[in-house]
């Protein structure tokens, strides 16, 4: 057995899918952050579970091949970049295995091929979107001041961030410059929002950039709105747009809410335009705060092409787009086949998809707003039989009741795409037990440095 405050000399000899290392220590799994393979180390426990325990590093002893020094040096207590200690080589090897571990593991799946993952061409500065929130933080010298940041890991207490490497540099260059505005009288009404209380008025600055376009747009998120304060965001609004003229939409909106959800209903335009304008494969996108967009547009461009690839379009087939989001993967494919439909339980999403849609002046698409399973099972019941169907569903993985549908319209190919590859293997062994073959499987990084990732996979009705 185990006892906490105990320190054991081990080896790192595997990494979870959160991106914790892993050790054995008596014959007991224990679990140690921040740590990579071929480690080795003294590690201290912390906790002792029934089975299994976790310990932090004491010492370093002997580095592993795959080790660098992270180049942010927040990493450690904001805890979203759980891989920046290593190399990205490594990091897409453990990736990697984690989905084709999972299809193993959970589908009991064996692909007809698995192809490389889809590495990203950048590990910083891709993300087109981010959320601050905005309280005030105690310093070790309990100088308490109005700040900017992230949340820690399972918490809601705030790390101090005014720069992160995963984001284009001009996102640090607005969060100073509000940080350093907010901080003068000129702006005494914007207050700090204190989740516990209620009190205070800013709660989030909230960020998106169009990737191809570099169109900005900034919006605050309080949680009251008057007149004061939308006069006092609008002199913020046009001190930013000074200094950052790709900024082209300064936006307030509204959450008065006591919830951890960040936009409220109430959304008003201070500055410019009331969307900013992007390209997704292609197709002409208008981005609203509320608009769904794939955070990593590079990498979605890739995965989406690829699908498109698996999916094989033909000009006479229809194709059946579920959790079709703002639309741009069936749209991307709309030239090739003869029919687009895209189902989506968000309203603005589908709104959105149709109006992509117009710009592109695709006409053989229809969306409709409604869950993925009900729709389909009534386009089942209908007789609808699309040639292809393409699965995106979130991280959930897709319900009983879409899948049935899927596999009562019987489509010649299913597409995948999942950002959680434990529900993808759970659904690809459900449709791969009732009549389809797992034929390619291929992971992607959409998320460097995090523990997230994607993949991508091929199902064909087995005719037989």
């Amino acid at each position: 057995m185990l006892a906490k405050n105990q320190v054991f000399t081990a080896e790192i000899t595997d990494i979870t899918s959160d991106g914790s290392g892993v050790c054995r220590i008596n014959d007991i799994a224990v679990f140690v952050p921040n740590t990579a393979i071929g480690d080795v180390a003294e590690i201290k426990i912390v906790k002792v579970m029934s089975r299994y325990a976790y310990g932090i590093v004491e010492k370093l002893i002997t580095s592993s091949p795959d080790r660098i020094e992270p180049v942010c040096p927040k990493y450690k207590i904001c805890g979203g970049c759980v891989f920046m200690h290593m190399s990205y080589e490594a990091e897409c090897r453990i990736k990697s295995n984690i989905v084709t571990e999972a299809f193993a593991r959970i589908g009991h799946l064996v692909p007809k091929e698995i192809l490389p993952i889809f590495a990203s061409d950048s590990i910083e500065g891709y993300r087109n979107k981010a959320q601050y929130p905005y309280a005030d933080h105690k310093y070790t010298d309990n100088k308490v001041v109005p700040t900017f940041g992230f949340y820690a890991p399972r918490s809601h207490r705030l790390v101090p961030v005014t720069y992160c490497v995963l984001q284009p540099v001009t996102f640090g260059d607005i969060l100073r410059h509000c940080e350093e505005e907010l901080g003068t009288a000129d702006f005494n009404a914007i207050t700090p929002y204190n989740e516990e209380s209620g009190n205070g008025v800013l709660r989030h600055l909230y960020i998106r950039q169009g990737f191809h376009s570099k169109e900005i747009m900034v919006c605050f998120v309080t949680a009251k709105d008057n007149n004061i304060i939308r006069k006092q965001l609008t002199a913020l609004g046009n001190t930013l747009i000074a200094d950052t003229p790709e900024i082209k939409s300064v936006m307030l909106n509204v959450n008065p809410q006591k919830t951890n959800v960040i936009l409220g209903n109430k959304t008003i335009c201070l500055i410019g335009k009331d969307t900013i304008a992007d390209t997704l494969c292609g197709i002409p996108v208008s981005l609203s705060p509320q608009s769904f967009y794939q955070v990593n547009t590079a990498q979605a461009e890739r995965l989406f092409a690829e699908a498109k690839r698996l999916a094989a379009p033909k000009k006479n087939e229809l194709l059946l787009d579920l959790y079709c989001g703002a639309g741009a993967i069936g749209l991307s494919m709309a030239d090739e086949v003869g029919k687009v439909i895209g189902v989506e339980v968000v309203p603005q999403a589908i709104e959105d998809a149709k109006a992509n849609a117009e710009r592109a002046g695709i006409s053989n698409s229809e969306f409709y707003a409604g869950d993925a399973g009900e729709i389909a099972s009534k386009f089942a019941s209908e007789g609808t039989t699309p040639d292809i169907i393409i699965l995106d569903p979130p991280r959930k993985g897709c319900d009983e009741q879409t899948l049935n549908a899927c596999l009562k319209m019987s489509p010649s190919r299913i597409v995948m795409i999942s950002c959680n590859p434990s529900t993808a293997a759970r659904d690809a062994a459900y449709l791969c037990e009732n009549g389809f073959t797992l034929d390619v499987l291929r992971p992607a990084d959409f998320f460097p440095r995090t523990r997230h990732v994607e993949c991508v996979v091929l199902m064909s009705r087995n005719e037989s």
